[in-house]
């Protein structure tokens, strides 16, 4: 149940930097390197707006399946975002010069991600895609984008 919740997280965060959120299931598969998944959100390559910083994006929707879990659970479960730490990780070592400065970098995008994902039309967004993959297993980018507007309208009521 909570991979709902960490599946909605990624595509939310992707759908508010202007990603293309291709569908998002939470049905079990192998990810590119054989690897067993929970679910996925498939990110389209285009962009429905410029980015600042894409490195920065990407880590910010990485951080966003561990954030929205936790929001539903009460705790980060770092066992069941490895994948995404590790990327994560990866993509920070390109930034950072010491550990010291990677940890501070991680410390800082994963507050900006806690933030970004506690504003009210994100959270609802995230609820709303969660509720429709326990339902369905596998929503549409199309269905995605819908309940992200849906939910941003809403908010701004």
């Amino acid at each position: 149940m909570a991979t709902a919740w960490h599946e909605a997280g990624h595509a939310v965060m992707a759908i508010s930097l202007g990603r293309l959120v291709q569908k998002v299931t939470i049905m079990p598969g192998k990810s590119q390197f054989g690897v067993g998944r929970l679910g996925v959100c498939e990110i389209g390559k285009g962009r429905s707006k410029a980015s600042k910083d894409q490195l920065e994006d990407e880590i910010l929707i990485l951080l966003a399946g561990m954030v929205a879990e936790s929001r539903f659970t009460g705790e980060y479960c770092q066992s069941g975002a490895s994948q995404d730490l590790r990327h994560v990780r990866r993509l920070l070592a390109q930034r950072a010069s010491s550990e010291n400065q990677l940890e501070r970098l991680q410390r800082r995008l994963l507050d900006k991600t806690e933030h970004l994902l506690g504003e009210a039309g994100h959270a609802l967004a995230v609820e709303l895609i969660a509720r429709e993959l326990l339902q369905k297993t596998t929503v549409s980018g199309r269905a995605v984008r819908h309940f992200f507007e849906q939910a941003i309208r809403q908010s701004e009521k």
